[in-house]
């Protein structure tokens, strides 16, 4: 029996486009140009693959196979694309995936527990951990060195140093 797959979102089909079966979708990674390169993604499950992609504006306009109208393209609305964990783009040392920060408790340098990562908010310069504590109370972090000082991602652990003016 073949292992079930484990799927993560690249990107979300926003509407349809013209009357040919193409889809706008916006992509919800660090990695647009990908939609370039993609033979196939998959969507609730299910396989498709890609005819042409090409950028548009601040979205992806791409044509899968077996989609050839507008019909078709609504069917689609809303839907999330997806990707294998082998087709996830391999990231540097010190980055991470998303779905592997969401969820993780995190701990400060004296080993007291601040909370959980509860989201991620993209602010242009860098990145800020939404911490959510267990009374509901949010930390917000910078996702910088001098805050972040450790990340595991096989303890789903993170270790910080909170700036002076955070209350402990």
């Amino acid at each position: 029996m073949m292992a079930e797959k484990e799927f993560f979102t690249i990107g979300q089909i926003v509407a349809p486009h013209g009357v040919r079966g193409d889809v706008r979708i916006y992509p919800d990674t660090d990695f647009p140009e990908r939609f370039l390169k993609m033979k196939s993604v998959y969507i609730d499950g299910r396989r498709y693959d890609i005819s042409h992609a090409r950028f548009h504006k601040h979205v992806v306009l791409m044509k899968f196979a077996g989609v050839d109208d507008r019909n078709g393209a609504e069917r689609l609305l809303r839907k999330e694309l997806q990707v294998t964990r082998e087709e996830l783009m391999p990231l540097k040392k010190g980055q991470h995936y998303v779905f592997e920060i969401i969820g993780m408790a995190v701990y400060d340098l004296g080993g007291t527990r601040l909370g959980t990562v509860t989201d991620i908010l993209k602010t242009g310069s860098n990145d800020v951990y939404v911490v959510t504590a267990a009374d509901g109370e949010e930390i917000l972090l910078a996702a910088i060195p001098d805050v972040v000082k450790n990340i595991d991602t096989k303890e789903k652990k993170m270790t910080v140093d909170p700036p002076e003016w955070i209350d402990e």
